[in-house]
């Protein structure tokens, strides 16, 4: 007997389409658009449908701090093996494939809904999906069709058959068209691919067998994950697993989705005033200005003057101007910055860490000045730096600081000097956060040159 719905939460993807308010070191699925980031919206909604212990989040090295970071905010007591490192991105069918084993190896035959962490998606849509178990246990795959509202070039398109009850077969997957090819596709009654799907752990192993036997192999003959991601290619499950199976079937859903690819889908999410403007941590005063979205920190007053339907988002490091109808365009603006190791591609000004985060507030060859918040309980990894030296004066909260094996604590309005060469460790041993000012001095002051020798955290 199949027990329960598990989940399996996708959340490896790079910060490339909303940059520069997302990086590549802080992606989309993170940023907070309201109260809950997109990722923690779609954790709420997959525990709807799974216990806590059955959600599954894929992710990768550099972001598994924000997967669990923000589950804790949301107050669960989430067990950190069901988040699932992978040793790099090989797109969505290895990425699945490595969550469905492991809910095989722990729970036997199961139904598991696959879901991308950056997507909208109306929470009452989970009740559809969880009812299409019954589909999924008929040794169908599953896939979710989002009903057209426009002819929307950004998706690819699933044409639907013969009639299964809950959903229908699926006669052809179709790739991005354009607008005229579009038009045609939902006059054909053809569907979004919402990029959703809801497998069987024995109907996907035996379909890959079939569709992707390297890749079937590679996962049953061994167990080192770091073994099989060396052996597997890039590759999506559409083009590997689901435009090649004959046991494919859409169920449509008639929520609001969106897999917000670009700015334009972000406008079209967000609150709007009275001239149809999206205003986001900022003041605005418009002139003859309408239909615009325009993102700036800290309450920064902007002021437009005849300008409609474009981006204006502005970051302590990085302005992206841009028309609406182009801001799908930012991805090649981040491809450009990583051509030319550019550093902004993968960080922006505040740098998130498992223990917080910090802000560049200044910088030359020989100084930076930063913000440091340190989250209530957390702690920095006992280092040392070579060739710079670093002066802390406490904001907010209460300091607990190690120096070469001597403890103490600094308090709002004190200060404490770490000398070039001195073990020193950073922590917060108090209930609200902790905020000091960092000032590095040296003829080399980059964030390599750190020697960690201990780290709560697991980082080398």
């Amino acid at each position: 007997m199949v027990n329960n719905m598990k989940s399996i939460i996708l959340a490896g993807g790079s910060g490339t389409r909303l940059w520069p308010l997302s990086r590549e070191h802080y992606p989309k699925q993170f940023l907070k658009i309201g109260e809950y980031s997109l990722f923690q919206q779609t954790f709420l909604r997959c525990s709807e449908v799974s216990d806590v212990s059955e959600i599954f989040v894929v992710t990768n090295e550099d972001q598994k701090f924000y997967v669990i970071g923000q589950i804790q905010e949301l107050g669960y007591d989430y067990p950190k093996e069901n988040v699932l490192i992978e040793p790099e991105g090989k797109n969505t069918l290895p990425a699945i494939c490595f969550g469905m084993k492991e809910i095989q190896e722990r729970f036997g035959e199961s139904n598991a809904g696959i879901f991308s962490s950056d997507h909208v998606l109306d929470s009452r849509a989970m009740q559809t999906i969880s009812e299409a178990k019954s589909l999924a246990s008929r040794g169908y795959l599953l896939t979710f069709g989002i009903k057209p509202t426009s002819p929307n070039t950004g998706y690819g398109y699933i044409k639907p058959a013969e009639n299964l009850g809950i959903g229908q077969k699926v006669s052809e997957f179709r790739e991005k068209p354009d607008e005229e090819t579009a038009r045609r596709y939902i006059e054909e009654s053809c569907l979004w691919n919402s990029g959703m799907f809801l497998f069987n752990t024995e109907t996907f192993f035996s379909e890959l067998a079939q569709c992707a036997p390297d890749i079937y192999e590679s996962f049953e003959q061994n167990e080192d994950i770091n073994q099989i991601y060396a052996e597997l290619p890039s590759i999506s499950v559409d083009y590997g697993v689901m435009e090649k199976s004959q046991k494919v079937a859409v169920v449509p859903l008639q929520y609001k989705w969106s897999d917000l690819g670009n700015f334009a889908a972000l406008y079209d999410e967000l609150d709007k005033d009275s001239d149809e403007n999206v205003v986001y941590d900022c003041e605005l005063l418009p002139l003859d200005s309408r239909q615009n979205l325009v993102h700036s920190r800290n309450g920064k007053l902007v002021s437009l003057i005849d300008v409609n339907d474009m981006i204006v988002v502005d970051t302590p490091d990085a302005l992206l101007i841009s028309p609406k109808e182009s801001s799908q365009k930012v991805k090649q603006i981040v491809n450009q910055l990583k051509e030319k190791n550019d550093p902004r591609a993968k960080i922006g000004q505040t740098v998130y860490r498992p223990w917080g985060s910090y802000t560049v507030l200044e910088s030359s060859d020989n100084h930076v000045i930063k913000k440091i918040v340190v989250m209530p309980e957390q702690k920095l990894s006992l280092q040392l730096h070579y060739h710079r030296s670093e002066h802390w004066v406490v904001v907010t909260g209460m300091a607990e600081v190690h120096v070469n094996g001597d403890d103490y604590f600094v308090r709002p309005g004190e200060s404490t000097f770490i000398r070039a060469g001195e073990r020193h460790r950073l922590g917060n041993p108090s209930k609200i956060p902790l905020e000091i000012i960092e000032v590095q001095l040296g003829e080399y002051v980059a964030e390599d040159d750190i020697v960690r020798f201990d780290d709560v955290y697991g980082r080398q």
